[in-house]
């Protein structure tokens, strides 16, 4: 066969159009992680490098809660102060939807085409017309700041926290179900038909259906504790919930949903996850300034390593050989070697960092993978 000047030259322009598209690939799957700070908006973290590389403007939103569709096209941001729920497309950093939520919202998990959404009922709460949507007017918000006694405008009489279901194909909530006081932590049931809630207001754990909200049961935790972080076990056989007042954490066993085992931690544990081994449980233990490691097995104490100030989220990195601890009142992600949770570098410029994704996904306190 003969090949002409022309026929190696659109052969050669062939392969280079192929080489650059497989280095545009590579760039677009860079892993990346991202940050809400409560006053900057949304931090981009380049994973490949360990620097911030972006921040998306939310102006005076508020953002802590956040979540990734499966995908990684949109992440869902729970905004405090405009109480709505941000679809930002995270190719171009642009808001291109938001859903209107309510008072106060705070945690959002996206679980099979739904972002379900915590936030705590008042005038601002759902459009009428919403199944469950909340009459009551005057709720007392919830603040950031945890002492002791638990949040400083905590209020007894005020109405119970809610749960906005959202579908993520028109963006509108389509449901909103009754929790306890002052919900926190959500998680899913290994095989997706139960969600978890923890009640911090009034020490309980709420389970419902699915989709429906439908209420299965309410666990009662010991009195005081205020529950904030829940975690599935890799295994499918028990939740971790820690109790932040009281210092401890608690293993229910998943189907009668009873206390098992009480594990001493320090002080203020809040964000708990696996990690992606499956052999350590991490704690953040927000008030000692601590992320502790525990036998994910047997939940003995294994080690402590001191981190940054009000760390209460993280995530490991999809490929597992970095932790990043989302500390809000360092203003600052801190980064730690996976292999001996040592911490290896600062990322700051994050002020009030409130809560940690990636994508690729990875496990962490927010998302279970």
């Amino acid at each position: 066969m003969r090949f002409t000047k022309t026929t190696v030259h659109l052969a050669l322009l062939s392969a280079f159009g192929a080489i650059a598209s497989g280095a545009g690939i590579a760039r677009a799957a860079t892993p990346l992680a991202y940050v809400t700070s409560e006053t900057a908006g949304v931090g981009v973290i380049d994973l490949d490098q360990m620097t911030l590389s972006n921040t998306i403007s939310l102006g005076d939103d508020g953002p802590r809660g956040l979540s990734l569709t499966a995908d990684g096209k949109h992440l869902l941001v729970a905004n405090k102060k405009t109480g709505d729920l941000a679809e930002i497309n995270t190719a171009t950093g642009k808001v291109e939807r938001r859903a209107k939520i309510g008072k106060n919202p705070e945690f959002v998990r996206v679980h099979r085409g739904f972002a379900y959404v915590t936030y705590e009922p008042g005038e601002s709460g759902p459009p009428p017309g919403v199944p469950g949507a909340a009459n009551a007017a005057g709720a007392s918000g919830g603040g950031e700041q945890h002492g002791q006694g638990g949040k400083d405008d905590d209020d007894a009489n005020s109405p119970p926290a809610e749960i906005a279901i959202v579908d993520l194909k028109t963006l509108k909530v389509v449901r909103s179900v009754k929790s306890g006081h002052e919900t926190e932590g959500v998680e899913f049931s290994p095989d997706g038909k139960l969600l978890l809630v923890t009640n911090e207001g009034d020490d309980t754990v709420s389970v419902y259906r699915v989709g429906s909200g439908t209420p299965v049961r309410e666990v009662k935790m010991p009195k005081g504790s205020r529950p904030r972080g829940i975690r599935a076990s890799p295994d499918g056989r028990q939740y971790v919930v820690t109790l932040e007042n009281t210092n401890k954490f608690v293993v229910l066993d998943s189907g009668s949903m009873k206390i098992v085992k009480t594990v001493d931690t320090k002080l203020g544990p809040y964000g708990v996850g696996f990690d992606p081994s499956g052999k350590h449980l991490l704690v953040a233990a927000a008030r000692d300034k601590t992320l502790q490691v525990f036998d994910a097995k047997t939940y003995e104490h294994i080690s402590d390593a001191p981190v940054g100030q009000r760390c209460w989220h993280f995530s490991f990195t999809p490929d597992g050989s970095k932790l990043l601890l989302a500390c809000g009142r360092s203003n600052a992600v801190y980064v730690l070697d996976a292999s001996n949770y040592q911490t290896v570098k600062q990322i700051d410029d994050l002020p009030l960092a409130w809560g940690i994704v990636t994508y690729p996904a990875s496990s962490g306190s927010i998302e279970s993978h």
